[in-house]
């Protein structure tokens, strides 16, 4: 890949050796993204395995920190992917504005912002201080097909083209 014609973003993923998955089709009956204004709202999602199907269980309990961090880190490559088709390009996103992160977690879990960190690390690696965002991290008594993380994000485009 000639990285002199790439996005500074996306050297930037070549550079730490991540690749974007693809963007994934809604199960349902609504879109991967909105725009409005400069605004991209993008609708929430689970973390996808490699070869098929959607990690799963309950955080605190069959299911470590360690491994739900990563499993966020996983929603945040396919909310960038996601982003990056929104806007014609990561290097136009001015920065992630917002994340809600829900936590599948059994009732006495109490570490659910160390499992949306996997998604925000990865957004202020990639990003830098674009990537830097506020954040709720939320537990939840149960997620679709039982889902062990579900990420959604707002971010704010630069202005002008597009």
């Amino acid at each position: 890949m000639n990285l002199g014609a790439m996005d500074t973003t996306d050297r930037r993923l070549a550079e730490l050796g991540i690749a974007l998955p693809e963007v994934p089709k809604p199960v349902a009956n609504y879109v991967p993204f909105v725009r409005h204004g400069s605004l991209v709202f993008l609708s929430g999602q689970g973390p996808r395995r490699p070869e098929g199907g959607m990690y799963s269980g309950k955080v605190g309990g069959p299911v470590g920190v360690e491994d739900a961090y990563q499993h966020a880190r996983i929603i945040g490559l396919q909310l960038l992917a996601a982003l990056r088709e929104a806007a014609g390009g990561l290097d136009r996103v001015a920065r992630i504005v917002k994340v809600l992160g829900m936590v599948n977690a059994v009732p006495e879990f109490a570490q659910h912002p160390r499992v949306i960190n996997g998604c925000s690390d990865l957004f202020v690696e990639v990003l830098g201080d674009r990537g830097r965002h506020a954040r709720s991290a939320v537990g939840m008594g149960s997620l679709p097909d039982n889902i062990t993380v579900e990420i959604e994000m707002i971010a704010a485009l630069k202005r002008g083209r597009g």
